[in-house]
């Protein structure tokens, strides 16, 4: 699912920014100057796209997707997590 590994920013209290782009032909992630996008499948209804994001996002970074935690951006295409 990630085509770039993010392991080096799995560090507790980390915030990622990232840019979404719902209903992409495959779920991905990529990173092009410094900044990270993360495209995914999902439609952007009723969380579902976030929670793919989440999911997408955890898995490029080694971890649980209970330990990130959306804090900016419910609503955005730029939304920012943080490492628990």
């Amino acid at each position: 699912m990630a085509d770039t590994p993010l392991a080096h920013l799995a560090q507790p209290g980390t915030q990622i920014t990232v840019r979404v782009t719902p209903r992409a032909a495959r779920n991905r992630i990529t990173q092009e100057g410094g900044q990270i996008r993360v495209y995914v499948t999902t439609v952007p209804e009723d969380g579902k796209a976030n929670a793919a994001v989440q999911t997408a996002l955890a898995k490029a970074l080694g971890l649980a997707k209970s330990r990130l935690t959306l804090i900016r951006g419910q609503t955005a295409r730029d939304k920012t997590f943080v490492i628990d």
